[in-house]
């Protein structure tokens, strides 16, 4: 019930009138059955910014660090992500993939919507980076079609680090579902696996005209962090003492 206060007279009208996104391909969405919404991820807008502009319900897999913040921030964040259709996910360790799929067959078994963001964080710099391959375990698995979806401007309104969006238009365009049936029964070959994400990750690079990047953004992130942590201490080391 909290879900869709939220979407039709709490924050959906307030995004609609800050961002009035434009709306492209909407009817490509499923109007109902199982079915995965795949995206790009420019933006900690983007979580809500897509579920206020479909007619269906969806759920999002969402790091589980927004479930278990410390104090009444923590315990309402919590909330409100669980109100919002988000299940966590604790991305740590070598079974959190494991742990992500079978959330998501759980939605997909109950025949909803689920949100999946293949390439498993938030671009830094926003351009697409390459897709993991559990959306593709849960398409072949489920036998779901997956509708590719592209979010252009969010980065622009709403980039890392920076707490309140700007006021400004997005656009939120979706794709003509992908069947995967023809491979049906080999989510097991890691070839297939590899072949299914790639053609996701290029129907939403069609769709949103961004740079991509063959390389999984946390590696990338990870290597950039670790290049300004090296150029702080030479800087330190170079400060005189006094």
């Amino acid at each position: 019930m909290f879900y869709h206060l939220l979407k039709y007279v709490l924050l959906g009208p307030l995004l609609r009138l800050a961002f009035r996104p434009r709306i492209e391909g909407l009817d490509h969405v499923p109007s109902s059955g199982a079915a995965i919404v795949a995206g790009n991820h420019l933006s900690f807008s983007d979580h809500f910014l897509m579920p206020a502009v479909l007619k269906r319900r969806i759920t999002f897999l969402a790091k589980a660090e927004y479930f278990t913040g410390p104090g009444l921030k923590g315990r309402l964040t919590a909330a409100f992500f669980r109100s919002a259709g988000q299940i966590p996910v604790d991305r740590s360790g070598k079974e959190a993939g494991q742990a992500a799929i079978r959330e998501g067959l759980g939605v997909l078994d109950r025949g909803e919507l689920l949100g999946v963001y293949p390439e498993g964080t938030r671009s830094h710099d926003g351009r697409l980076y390459k897709g993991k391959v559990g959306v593709a375990v849960m398409a072949l698995k489920a036998g779901v079609p997956v509708v590719p979806c592209a979010m252009i401007g969010t980065f622009e309104a709403q980039p890392p680090g920076k707490t309140v969006p700007r006021v400004r238009p997005v656009t939120i365009r979706f794709g003509e579902p992908l069947d995967f049936s023809r491979y049906a029964g080999m989510e097991h070959e890691k070839a297939v696996l590899r072949a299914v994400t790639d053609e996701i990750m290029s129907a939403i690079l069609s769709l949103s005209g961004q740079e991509y990047v063959d390389r999984y953004a946390a590696d990338v992130k990870a290597e950039e962090a670790e290049r300004e942590r090296a150029a702080r201490a030479r800087r330190s080391r170079r400060t005189p003492r006094g």
